[in-house]
């Protein structure tokens, strides 16, 4: 019930998902695009023929005017023979007025004015023009109209007869042009036609092209939650070369990461347990015996609770040193300030010197001063008490214990070596593993819980340091910890 409530809530609404996003982002684009395509072409035609028949009629008016002002005055008949003369071009109508107004030309009629059909005189009809454009053109102007409207071209000039500067009559021609309307509309269909294959071609391939790219993402998605339910071996096959291939290789070293991380917590559990089941074991052990047995004397009772005393003081220093990790791995770094590493160093050498005479080692220092870092006392302290109390632990009676603090360049350097067990050379890169005993029953002996070097190294990295261990000729062990140099400014106050 609580999976399928789950899979309700993170199921994306159809409308909202990228898949939807990206083909809509496409689809609008491809639709401006063709808007663009069915009003631009056809708005630049149209403009290009307005312009074509504004020339064209002007210099045809033009003709006529040039043909008719050879006249002084315009009459009917002088103006007939004159029209009969000239080529109508092609046109719907053509009129010639006279300074009034009065037509005296019209190509529309059927015959002349003052003959009727059958060629008998008759009275002349009088007829003015009373259109906008011959107004205009007796007043002196050149005028010109046009418009598309109904699959047809309209046009219309008129330009004033002129004769020796006065305005004797005017032309008037009018062309309906039916050919360049089809031939616009048909453009408009092209363009439609085209548009519709366009439109399913981008639908399609808007539809492909979001789905190709929303298949990876969702193969991310499922992959983020395989491995939010604790999967870390699950990997994604990185397809192309995009930024998606490369977020699909960041999540496959995340999750290599993550795997690492668990394998070595499950270990760290494991070791942890085991560690915390030795001493159980033994108290147990011990405090049975002491209530099975009751014939047992005060002597071997008093032995019996100072080794289960032993026990729980093995138990506490396997818990501190687990909650001290623990610091290291969760806590945020202490404010640091200027540390003098020999002084800190001399300090854990006198603090031990106790601990070595006890079993029969000798610590000898060498310190050089001016060995400046940027650390905290306790930390520093804790790193040079632990790798000198394993000197001593590991070590033989009799034998030595080397500690020195020196500059090496822009580091300073801490080494302590001793004249011990020593380290076999397969065994150098796990020595600061969590847990990592080389002689588990020496150390077991001698009180360690196989932590101590793993603290050492989680501080030294803490504060921007290093650590290695080698093998010491001809015997022992050296473990070496390096730190960036500290050098002061000549106002800053030095500790």
């Amino acid at each position: 019930m609580n999976g399928t409530g789950e899979e309700k809530r993170k199921k994306v609404p159809f409308f909202s998902t990228l898949q939807m996003k990206y083909a809509m982002s496409y689809l609008v684009i491809f639709a401006v695009v063709l808007v663009l395509l069915n009003t631009y072409p056809v708005l630049a035609s149209q403009e290009l023929l307005f312009t074509s028949k504004r020339d064209s009629l002007k210099s045809q008016a033009a003709v006529m005017a040039s043909a008719l002002m050879e006249l002084e005055s315009l009459s009917a008949d002088q103006v007939v023979r004159v029209m009969n003369m000239l080529d109508n071009m092609g046109l719907t109508r053509i009129l010639v007025t006279d300074p009034a107004g009065l037509v005296l030309y019209d190509s529309t009629r059927d015959s002349e004015d003052g003959e009727d059909p059958g060629g008998e005189e008759t009275e002349p009809e009088y007829r003015y023009a009373l259109y906008q454009e011959v107004v205009s053109a007796l007043r002196g102007n050149d005028v010109f109209y046009s418009r598309y409207s109904d699959k047809v071209f309209t046009s219309t000039a008129a330009c004033p007869i002129i004769y020796r500067g006065m305005v004797i009559g005017a032309i008037y021609i009018l062309e309906v042009d039916s050919a360049q309307g089809a031939l616009l509309l048909s453009l408009q269909q092209n363009l439609r036609n085209i548009s519709l294959v366009i439109a399913v071609v981008t639908l399609l391939m808007s539809a492909l092209f979001s789905k190709m790219l929303t298949t990876r993402m969702a193969a991310l998605l499922r992959a983020i939650r395989i491995v939010g339910e604790g999967e870390y071996g699950h990997r994604l096959q990185p397809a192309g070369r995009d930024e998606l291939a490369q977020l699909a290789e960041e999540f496959n070293q995340l999750t290599d990461r993550l795997q690492v991380t668990e394998e070595v917590r499950r270990r760290f559990v494991s070791d942890a347990s085991h560690e915390l089941k030795t001493p159980l074991a033994s108290i147990q052990l011990l405090s049975d015996s002491i209530l099975q047995n009751e014939q047992m004397d005060q002597e071997t009772v008093r032995d019996f609770v100072s080794d289960i005393g032993e026990e729980a003081k093995r138990l506490t220093r396997i818990t501190e040193h687990l909650l001290a990790l623990t610091r290291l791995d969760s806590l945020p770094a202490e404010k640091t300030e200027p540390v003098d590493v020999s002084a800190v160093a001399e300090r854990a050498v006198n603090m031990l010197t106790p601990v070595a005479d006890t079993a029969g080692v000798t610590i000898r220092a060498e310190t050089k001063p001016g060995c400046l870092i940027r650390c905290t006392n306790d930390d520093l302290y804790q790193i040079c008490f632990n790798l000198i109390e394993n000197a001593i632990k590991y070590n033989f009676a009799g034998g030595y214990v080397y500690v020195s603090t020196h500059k090496d360049g822009d580091q300073i350097l801490i080494e302590v070596a001793d004249t011990g067990i020593g380290i076999p050379e397969e065994e150098l890169t796990k020595v600061f593993n969590r847990f990592y005993r080389v002689d588990k029953a020496r150390s077991r002996a001698a009180g360690g819980t196989g932590l101590g070097l793993s603290i050492v190294r989680d501080t030294v990295r803490r504060h921007g340091g290093w650590v290695t261990a080698r093998r010491r000729n001809p015997e022992g062990s050296v473990f070496t910890v390096g730190f960036p140099r500290y050098v002061p400014d000549p106002e800053e106050e030095l500790p």
